[in-house]
């Protein structure tokens, strides 16, 4: 892992997201689901965000403003610099005989960089809007529905289940494919698992997301 200060190449709409394009300097992007601390100009705390694409001398990662932290990133300008630390946490196990990437939501964000790890397997992908939709344009080979169907409806049986999204869509992915790996989301202050607050409960025992997960066995 690695600390930079990073030049801001270019701030794409996605829909409702963001594609914040970043040079990527020395970092290493690291493995499929594994996440950077983004630290936007005059924020006190970071926010963790999944590498969403590692294009070369670029990161890209997807981000959905929702509050003033990741507001503030997706203002970035072309020329500005943020701060970023990473890869930390454990991402995907890339070894899988019939994979098929899940997503939910801004849940898709690790799948573009996954998707492209694992040679562009099928995927099925939920939002709950057609402009959210529209960001399914960056998985490859990807079925998209709309709520209110659910993304579950689309997951036939017999695969190797990798899946990011809304805690809800996770314990129902859960459920259905035993052996997935899922990729859990949580509020993060620092990353490497000093601050505790992305402790998330799962069957009783709690888990340290930035430095367990954020990809953890369904099992």
């Amino acid at each position: 892992m690695r600390r930079e200060r990073l030049s801001v190449v270019a701030n794409e709409q996605v829909g409702p997201y963001t594609l914040l394009r970043v040079a990527r300097g020395a970092v290493d992007p690291g493995v499929p689901g594994q996440f950077f601390m983004l630290e936007a100009p005059g924020r006190l705390l970071p926010r963790p965000m999944s590498l969403c694409l590692a294009p070369s001398g670029e990161l890209a990662f997807l981000i959905d403003p929702i509050g003033p932290g990741t507001v503030a990133l997706c203002e970035l300008a072309q020329g500005e610099n943020i701060n970023v630390f990473g890869p930390l946490g454990n991402g995907f196990v890339l070894d899988l005989d019939r994979p098929l990437l899940v997503g939910g939501g801004i849940g898709i964000a690790p799948l573009p960089f996954l998707s492209e790890s694992l040679g562009r397997p099928p995927a099925v992908l939920g939002f709950r809007s057609d402009r959210h939709a529209e960001a399914a344009g960056l998985v490859p080979n990807a079925q998209c529905c709309v709520e209110p169907t659910f993304v579950t409806e689309l997951i036939p049986e017999g695969m190797d289940v990798l899946a990011c999204g809304p805690e809800p869509m996770l314990h129902a992915v859960r459920a259905l494919a035993p052996t997935a790996q899922l990729a859990w989301e949580a509020p993060m202050a620092c990353g490497y698992g000093a601050c505790y607050g992305c402790a998330v409960e799962i069957d009783g025992e709690l888990k340290r997301l930035c430095v367990e997960g954020p990809v953890l066995r369904a099992a």
